[in-house]
């Protein structure tokens, strides 16, 4: 009797191996992404019996969806991006930042922040990315502002509601306000602020190494791999904790109280508007018909954009996630930033228009 002790061809070729763990991946997290929906409204109002529109049900269905979506979407972004980092040459892209100059650089990660479908939290991987690239940090924090303060969603809506002109606004206001306010940052020499895990990953994701050690599929989709479980593991906590919050607000804060308070063009409008702002938590999607509420009601257009840009750029929720990679003396200072130049910007709106 022959015995084959031939390996299975999984096993013979780590390669394959590597590519068919990374499919599978991909396939559960597609089906996973497309039942959160269902399952968060099971959980709500069928397993906890909760009525649909109440304030409870509407605050537990928003935390079942956020929390499993959001986490799916760190860990997709972090393994793709990890992945991309293994075939960049960090030491080009900072020589071409630098040789670009300060307002060149900028301006360049306030367009790239604006084409990418990210909110605060889900922009952390390529926070910690860029700064592991040694791009100055200015710079990346002027991608950190801008990618959030600008949804496609809500660009799109606005043309909708609103017409090109005030949609083409919208866009252009928060291109300036995330490349000045990167500017000023950058200014500051405030590196010493970002927390130290973020540069004690560095040695292992340098790209010469990598280079030098020419590495195979396998080793590049097992480092990736690495880096999910390693950024994960640091913001789970910050996640579900920012998560709660806003799912709180979500239920809980009626859209009545602020159209009542800010439903009025008095002189006042535009920083409490931001003020209220920043501790709410919504997607663009859900706080575009507020903005169109606060409008019907009287209140200004800077008023209202200002309100709408600063319940998405600096919402409580995404600042508790962020503080994972920055420390309270730079989350202080990148929210107070931020906020004035979000605020100069309604003012000068309400000049305008």
């Amino acid at each position: 009797m022959q015995i084959n002790l031939t390996q299975p061809p999984l096993q013979k070729n780590p390669e394959l191996r590597s590519w068919t763990l990374v499919a599978l991946a991909a396939i559960l997290w597609v089906v996973l992404y497309n039942i959160i929906q269902p399952m968060a409204d099971w959980l709500a109002y069928g397993l906890f019996a909760l009525e649909h529109g109440s304030r409870l049900g509407e605050s537990l269905a928003f935390f079942f969806y956020d929390v499993p979506k959001l986490l799916l979407l760190l860990s997709g972004m972090i393994f793709v991006i990890s992945l991309l980092q293994t075939f960049i040459d960090t030491q080009k892209v900072r020589t071409l930042v630098e040789k670009r100059g300060e307002g060149i650089g900028n301006l360049m990660a306030a367009f790239f922040g604006a084409v990418t479908p990210f909110c605060s939290c889900s922009s952390v991987p390529l926070f910690i990315g860029f700064v592991q690239a040694g791009i100055p940090l200015g710079i990346t924090l002027t991608f950190l502002i801008t990618s959030p303060l600008i949804s496609e969603v809500a660009f799109v809506m606005l043309i909708g509601l609103f017409g090109w002109k005030i949609a083409l606004l919208y866009l252009l206001s928060g291109v300036t306000i995330g490349m000045i306010s990167g500017l000023i940052l950058g200014r500051m020499k405030l590196e010493r602020y970002v927390e130290g895990f973020v540069y004690d990953i560095k040695p292992r994701a340098n790209v010469d190494l990598m280079l030098e050690e020419k590495l195979t599929w396998s080793d590049r989709i097992n480092r990736s791999w690495d880096s999910v479980k390693e950024i994960v593991s640091k913001v789970f906590w910050f996640v579900i904790f920012g998560i709660a919050i806003g799912a709180g607000i979500h239920g809980f804060v009626p859209e009545n109280a602020l159209t009542g308070i800010m439903g009025k063009d008095v002189w006042w409008s535009v920083p409490v508007s931001v003020l209220i702002g920043i501790p709410l938590y919504s997607n663009p999607a859900g706080i575009i018909p507020i903005v169109s509420a606060l409008l019907d009601k009287g209140a200004s257009l800077g008023t209202a954009l200002a309100f709408m840009m600063s319940v998405i750029g600096l919402s409580l929720p995404e600042v508790i996630i962020l503080r994972r990679v920055l420390k309270p003396q730079l989350i202080t200072i990148f929210i107070g930033v931020v906020a004035a130049a979000i605020i100069l910007t309604g003012y000068l709106f309400n000049l305008v228009m």
